[in-house]
């Protein structure tokens, strides 16, 4: 019985490039290399030969509104038919520009557009030269246009501008799948982008795209065209009456928009000899992910439009078909290879995982949704290649594809996620590292769906929800996972969850911070200082403190493989006895790295509810200096508030016995009393003067002395620190966890 993996099939280059002939966006030779190098990374009309009098046997266009499907990004491809040196052009336009338009997503209308004007540019934005391309207009309203020699440009200093009435909007001639959308996503990524930057930074990204791909190739020339790609899988709508610049000033006021366009402008900046790769042909990791979410249902009855809280739990998924039955783990995988003596390290990860979610109108009425409500879903990402710099940080631009459930129901539901960028920590031996840990934000809708033969329309949105996520990637032994790494260890453990729905609790928050001491399978674990922030089934929110110790027991949870079954070090914890093979546990499901000294458990029982446990064998060998970059989350809860903040781009800074906190990242935030759930909205940058205190053993913390308390442990190698947050300086107390992580 074979072990299946959207992600962790992706383990040689020949099963890469399969991988991604599969995929819905089919790529020609070029595209493909393009494809296999970057997924994240990335005139006057009179200077335009037309030729519409050529013939036109392109097939007829695609409109996302009724081209959704899963293993698929938001943005459906335009690109059938093409040679491989055409775009295809469509023009989108808020709709106060054409109400009358075709309709497709994100309350955009397609138009024909009045004009379109192919140039040459830079930084300044200026229109400096023409560029000799044939434009073929299509009887649909699109347009291609082709362009000199074998591929379009694949920098950004190439512009398509299109003018439909007053309004004019441009796009970068680059796009990995060659399905151009110019429209106000385009726009912003030319204007906050490639007009962010000074005229330094602009040769320097030039010469890149100018290296030679024999002699001298620089693997960030191809930054362009993916992340041209990507910005079109943002799901934001722009509203009804608003003109381009008021979609312009939307999507500014979206921090997780903005930041993505700035770090992907920045790691465009990132020069080829910063780029490393893992020796091994290929690494697979367990996973362990956890994400809290804040949103909007539309679900609930047509009298409310609450604010919910939800979870997302990694599970491993059975899947059975006429053929046999399957299996899917949660796991990432990491595959190197060199192209053009350049380093190129691929990875691809999936995440099958459980929901639970507990809506609060405004009377205060709770409806919650536990897992069995919701069918088992996926979290993953579209395969592609990412740069390891320094050998400490993997960083890309990540796509995520869409999913649907419910296909044989009478409610067919379509899950958008907006993609993000990738910053994570590759801690452990530089070559073959045992851990990859990452924290992000992504926002995503779930829309309602009607089948129309083969096809699947977006009938109607049914939730906006944000989700902050800790994806935790321990590598995967050689060979078999022997439990006795862990016998007679002493660990540092810090906890994170969230029970949802409980009659008189309907929300509660709880981190704990302590210990564990293994004897044999035999665990012990000490938590007694345990914080908790609540919200009971009358509004009301309350904080206290509980007492997690107890007695567990760890075990494997063999996995079946195409090899057969195999110990690959997914663990169990229960608490009295082991759980029967392929049975859920009592505690949770987690994983240990190859050597028994980090650990990680996605806990689900009824006492924690759904969450994360992280530990690391304890030492005497603490940090006292050192940049980390710190992501993750904090869960704040008043009277009339539900608030969801997620750190990203934020620093921690150690020197002796104090530390500065720069914090930075994005907030949601659920007015009760108005059922009014805000869009992602940047943090209040603070930089925080901490004490730091070493309390031995690994263990740290940190305090600003207003009420903000940061404890936690060090990694023995330093290269991470786990801390909880308890955050009592306002009057909206909150709860979270942080992956501080070493900054090269």
């Amino acid at each position: 019985m074979p072990a299946y993996s959207r992600a962790t099939a992706l383990v040689t280059t020949a099963k890469f490039a399969a991988k991604v002939l599969k995929g819905p966006k089919r790529a020609s030779a070029p595209a493909l290399l393009t494809l296999f190098l970057l997924v994240g990374c990335g005139g006057g009309d009179d200077s335009i030969d037309l030729a519409k009098n050529k013939p036109n046997s392109f097939p007829p266009a695609k409109n996302a509104l009724d081209d959704f499907s899963d293993n698929s990004t938001g943005d459906s491809s335009n690109s059938v038919g093409l040679n491989k040196n055409q775009v295809r052009v469509t023009v989108e336009v808020p709709v106060s520009a054409a109400p009358d338009g075709e309709e497709t997503r994100r309350n955009l209308r397609i138009v024909p557009a009045d004009r379109i004007t192919v140039y040459r540019t830079d930084n300044s934005l200026q229109r400096l030269n023409s560029v000799n391309a044939f434009q073929i207009s299509e009887e649909n309203g699109r347009t291609v246009i082709e362009f000199e020699g074998d591929r379009p440009p694949i920098g950004p200093d190439v512009i398509i501008e299109a003018a439909y009435g007053n309004t004019v909007q441009r796009a970068f001639a680059s796009d990995s799948d060659r399905d151009i959308k110019i429209n106000p996503f385009s726009e912003y990524l030319v204007r906050k982008a490639l007009g962010g930057y000074s005229s330094g930074q602009f040769e320097q990204v030039m010469a890149c795209v100018n290296s030679d791909d024999n002699e001298n190739l620089c693997l960030n020339k191809y930054v362009w065209s993916t992340l041209s790609d990507q910005v079109q899988d943002f799901e934001i709508d722009i509203p009804s009456g608003a003109d381009l610049g008021g979609a312009l000033q939307l999507l500014e006021a979206r921090a997780d928009f903005r930041r993505y366009v700035s770090n992907m402008a920045g790691y465009a900046l990132l020069d080829s000899a910063s780029s490393g790769k893992i020796s091994a042909q290929s690494a697979d990791y367990n996973s362990v992910f956890f994400g809290v979410e804040l949103g909007q249902s539309f679900l609930v009855s047509s009298d409310y439009e609450p604010g919910q809280w939800g979870t997302r739990s990694a599970r491993e998924e059975v899947l059975q078909d006429d053929r046999g039955i399957a299996y899917l783990y949660p796991g990432l995988t990491l595959t190197s290879f060199d192209v053009f003596n350049i380093r190129v390290t691929s990875l691809a990860n999936d995440i099958p995982y459980a929901r639970a979610t507990v809506a609060q109108t405004r009377d205060n009425q709770f409806f919650e949704r536990q897992s069995d409500y919701w069918e088992l879903n996926n979290q993953s990402t579209s395969p592609g290649a990412a740069t390891l710099k320094d050998r400490t940080r993997l960083l890309a631009g990540r796509s995520l594809f869409q999913s649907v459930t419910g296909r044989n129901s009478t409610r067919i539901i379509g899950w958008t996620r907006n993609p993000y960028y990738l910053d994570a920590y590759v801690g452990g031996n530089p070559d073959e590292p045992d851990r990859v840990l990452n924290g992000y934000f992504s926002a995503g809708k779930a829309i309602e769906l009607a089948s129309e033969g083969r096809a699947l329309k977006r009938i109607r949105t049914l939730e906006n929800h944000y989700l902050s996520a800790l994806d935790i990637n321990l590598a995967r032994p050689d060979g078999e996972f022997d439990l006795a790494q862990l016998d007679g260890q002493a660990y540092n453990v810090v906890t994170f969850a969230t029970r949802l729905g409980a009659a008189n609790q309907p929300v509660r928050v709880e981190t704990g911070v302590g210990s564990w001491t293994v004897a044999g399978q035999a665990v012990t674990q000490a938590l007694g200082d345990t914080l908790s922030l609540q919200r009971d089934n009358t509004g009301a929110v309350s904080t206290g403190l509980l007492d997690r110790s107890d007695s567990l027991l760890v075990s494997h949870r063999t996995a079946t493989l195409s090899t057969g079954r195999k110990n690959i070090g997914r663990l169990n914890l229960d608490t009295d006895s082991e759980a029967e093979p392929g049975a859920r546990p009592d505690v949770g499901v987690g994983a240990s790295n190859p050597d028994g000294t980090s650990l990680a458990f996605n806990l689900d029982n009824n006492s924690n509810g759904d969450g994360i446990l992280l530990a690391a064998a304890q030492h005497e060998n603490t940090p006292r200096s050192g940049s980390y970059r710190v992501q993750g989350l904090t869960m704040g809860m008043d009277t009339d508030t539900n608030r969801l903040a997620h750190f990203m781009d934020a620093t921690l800074t150690l020197d002796g016995d104090t530390a500065i906190l720069e914090t930075s990242g994005v907030e949601v935030t659920h007015t009760v009393s108005q059922e009014r759930v805000s869009s992602p909205a940047a943090l209040n940058p603070q930089t925080l003067n901490l004490t730091y205190t070493d309390l031995s053993g690994g263990r740290v913390l940190l305090s600003d002395g207003n009420g903000l308390v940061l404890e936690g442990f060090a990694s023995a190698d330093q290269g991470e620190m786990m801390l909880r947050v308890n955050d009592t300086s306002g009057s909206e107390p909150a709860l979270g966890i942080l992956l501080a992580t070493a900054l090269p």
